[in-house]
């Protein structure tokens, strides 16, 4: 009962200091990570709710960011300017071949290095949309930034499948292998550009009812998507991903979404904060192991895409200076990293609770520190409203 009644109210303690925080220019989504801490001491192990329903959650939680995300991506924009899919994918390469070597100076097993490479390539999008949001960003390093944390997304999702396949062709499991790798991949695609196909013509008939109507469609469908995609053990994430981008594709002028999904997108947005938070691994960050990863995970995070971006800059029609604030905006990781490596522990791949432990320092530096450094990097970029705070309706 105690536990029972412990979470509500931390729950509620992060809303009302997320807006104490907001109205002094913090970014919220970092003060519900660090309420999220106080749960993982006060409440730990919220037995009174299933953990595999609590994962479920965060995982619609941020299929909703996806499929927002999805739906912000211009296919016409990245075939008229390649540079910028370009600098993603190269990054995200060069990023998990960085960190790959840098468990193997450590001295740790192939699968254990390639999988944390693999789980560090991945982007933070729940907590880039909430800063843009927030901040009300826009601008080219805004578009820029996430074009490619939908593409790292993507990638890191490829890469885990990838060394999850190896784990279990290691183990000579060949049959898993398979399921846990193309047919995952190929399948959580397929289903997301399904329903797409299903979804565009159903939606074209709520133009007229209003934002909050086509908000709940959205959301009930995406609800469908995500309990089936977990049933089948697929990628829940990839399908809305692959549903947001295809309906943008499709649909010339999509029914109007209530920003961060309204009310339901706002209270899902708190939950997964501060879940994230509640599963900071405190016996790990003890070991001083974990602070040197932490700090060379980081810096290969902030210097690959800082570097890629200035790079390209010139090519892709912008500045050295904003291709720099990219690459900074760009160094969160937390949301996403957390699921696929929880997803991976699921699903039987041994290696995934080591990664998890080794990551945990740097997971909580980059779910408090990061989005300050996002809305630091728009906000240099002159890309942000310069009145109070926005306000939810």
């Amino acid at each position: 009962m105690q536990l029972l009644l412990t979470w509500p109210a931390l729950l509620w303690l992060a809303w009302w200091l997320g807006e104490r925080a907001q109205a002094w220019g913090l970014p919220r989504v970092s003060v519900y990570v660090a309420v999220g801490l106080l749960a993982s001491v006060v409440a730990p192990s919220p037995t009174w709710v299933d953990g595999t329903v609590l994962a479920l959650l965060a995982q619609l939680a941020l299929a909703l960011v996806l499929f927002e995300l999805g739906g912000r991506i211009r296919l016409a924009w990245l075939r008229a300017n390649p540079w910028v899919a370009a600098a993603a994918v190269v990054q995200g390469l060069a990023m998990w071949g960085a960190v790959a070597a840098l468990g193997a100076w450590l001295g740790w097993p192939p699968a254990q290095r390639w999988l944390l490479a693999a789980v560090a390539v991945a982007a933070a999008p729940a907590s880039l949309l909430r800063v843009v949001s927030d901040v009300r960003a826009g601008g080219q390093v805004t578009e820029r930034v996430l074009h490619q944390a939908a593409i790292q997304s993507a990638l890191a999702v490829v890469l885990v499948k990838a060394v999850t396949a190896y784990w279990f062709v290691s183990a000579g499991d060949g049959l898993q292998a398979l399921l846990a790798s193309g047919y995952a991949l190929v399948a959580s695609v397929g289903l997301g550009v399904a329903l797409a196909v299903l979804l565009g013509p159903l939606m074209r008939g709520v133009h007229s009812v209003g934002a909050a109507a086509s908000t709940a469609g959205y959301a009930l469908a995406l609800l469908w998507l995500t309990v089936v995609a977990d049933a089948l053990k697929l990628s829940p994430l990839l399908a809305a991903l692959s549903l947001g981008v295809v309906l943008r594709a499709r649909l010339t002028v999509m029914p109007p979404v209530q920003r961060d999904f309204g009310v339901l997108g706002w209270v899902l947005g708190v939950f997964v904060f501060l879940y994230v938070g509640s599963r900071t691994a405190w016996p790990a960050l003890a070991q001083a192991e974990v602070w040197w990863v932490a700090a060379l995970v980081l810096a290969v995070r902030l210097l690959v895409p800082v570097a890629c971006n200035m790079a390209v800059a010139w090519p892709s029609g912008t500045t050295v200076r904003k291709g720099a604030l990219v690459g900074v905006a760009l160094w969160p990781m937390s949301v996403l990293t957390l699921l696929l490596l929880e997803r991976s522990v699921a699903l039987g791949v041994v290696p995934a609770a080591a990664v998890l432990q080794q990551l945990a320092a740097a997971l909580l530096l980059t779910e408090l520190l990061g989005p300050l450094l996002t809305q630091w990097a728009l906000r240099w970029a002159r890309e942000t409203a310069h009145t109070h705070p926005i306000r939810r309706e």
